[in-house]
């Protein structure tokens, strides 16, 4: 069974500090922005494949279709006034193919395990809509002489509304040593409607006339045309949040899709090391009994690593990704855990979950060691 993105909080550092986009309490602003020539293609993403279906944890946003507007040509016959022909005219209609605002996904960003991954809102527009220019032709023949007659073209411009976003959201404020451990939450989200008003251009009429012979010119008309309003609903996304709870020395953070289990790097490995230490497998086996209580026995298992800031950034994360391999061997031949649901991930120093130094720049050892840890995380559908 596929592993959810399990979707992340556990860290000051974790995708920052959860600070969301400027635009995310208005909803994402509407703009008229794009300019006159600007399309839906103008939109980021616009003209790939739309999707039918959203990853896990996404929400589709369905496509608004905008129905074509035609008008029927209008045509004046021809006529002969004063021994001279005036031609026939036909005054062309209005072809305004429908248009279509793709469908969307709302996307749940992957995140390590026992965090709420980032939420990203896509941008959307409503495209511009024109209804041309039209003329009916004058007449000067024969004694008559009757002006054109015309109206303008109008138009709608594209109306666009950004994307909203909020970030990966880690636990800020770990628990105290062996105590309860505080939850994880991620804000809802929300990108507000988009309106085009609706447009019409009026109908338009030459009258018609008489020279002193009895020669006439009919009055014409041409009708008006209307252009409906489009409208595309607002789109939410509901907030999520983690429990903290207690597995043994173990923290764990849940909800009803997904479990995750932090382990202090410094109960199963000594400092520097990728080699388990014996007197972890006590604690690697209630975790490993717990997941086959809480989760799907074909549920995928992922292991991520993490190291504090002390030393080189680069042999920070090779060594975290030992130790996820080396905690998924230990679940895989000694807890009872199919090797074949075990997925591994190694973040170095990435993704902190306390401050390696203090305020004024010293070391803080204990920042360091919640920053060690090995997470175990497992989808629970």
């Amino acid at each position: 069974m596929a592993m959810m993105g399990l979707v992340s909080l556990i860290g000051a550092g974790c995708g920052g500090s959860g600070s969301e986009d400027s635009d995310r309490k208005a909803g994402g602003a509407a703009s008229p922005r794009p300019s006159a020539s600007a399309s839906l293609t103008a939109v980021p993403g616009a003209g790939t494949p739309e999707p039918k279906s959203c990853p896990r944890g996404g929400k589709l946003i369905p496509a608004v279709e905008i129905p074509a507007v035609r008008s029927e040509p209008v045509h004046i016959p021809e006529a002969r006034i004063g021994g001279e022909v005036i031609p026939a005219v036909t005054i062309p209609g209005v072809n305004i193919p429908a248009q279509r605002i793709p469908a969307q996904c709302v996307t749940v960003h992957e995140a390590p395990g026992g965090c709420l991954g980032a939420v990203t809102i896509p941008p959307t527009m409503i495209p511009a809509v024109e209804i041309p220019a039209v003329e009916i032709p004058g007449v000067d023949a024969g004694g008559i002489h009757l002006e054109p007659v015309r109206r303008e073209a109008v138009r709608r411009e594209a109306v666009y509304r950004k994307g909203v976003s909020v970030p990966e959201v880690c636990q800020e404020k770990p628990g105290p040593e062996g105590g309860y451990v505080a939850g994880v939450y991620r804000s809802s989200l929300y990108r507000g409607s988009l309106y085009r008003g609706s447009l019409y251009r009026g109908s338009l009429y030459r009258r018609g006339a008489c020279n002193d012979k009895g020669e006439c010119i009919p009055g014409v008309t041409v009708p008006g045309v209307s252009v409906p309003g489009v409208s595309v609903p607002g789109v939410s996304f509901p907030g999520a949040s983690l429990r903290g709870r207690m597995v043994g020395r173990t923290e764990v953070l849940e909800d009803r899709n997904q479990v995750a289990y932090r382990m202090d790097a410094d109960v199963l490995f000594e400092f520097g090391k990728a080699d388990i230490r014996p007197q972890a497998a006590a604690e690697l086996a209630k975790v490993a009994a717990s997941i086959k209580e809480e989760a799907p026995a074909d549920a995928a298992v992922r292991v991520d690593g993490h190291t504090d800031a002390k030393g080189d950034e680069a042999a920070n994360l090779e060594l975290s990704r030992r130790r996820a391999q080396a905690v998924a061997d230990w679940l895989a031949t000694r807890g009872g855990i199919a090797r074949s649901r075990l997925k591994i991930a190694g973040y170095g120093e990435t993704k902190p979950v306390a401050p390696n130094t203090n305020a004024d720049g010293s070391d803080n050892p204990r920042g360091r060691a919640k920053n060690r840890r090995v997470v175990i995380s497992v989808g629970r559908d």
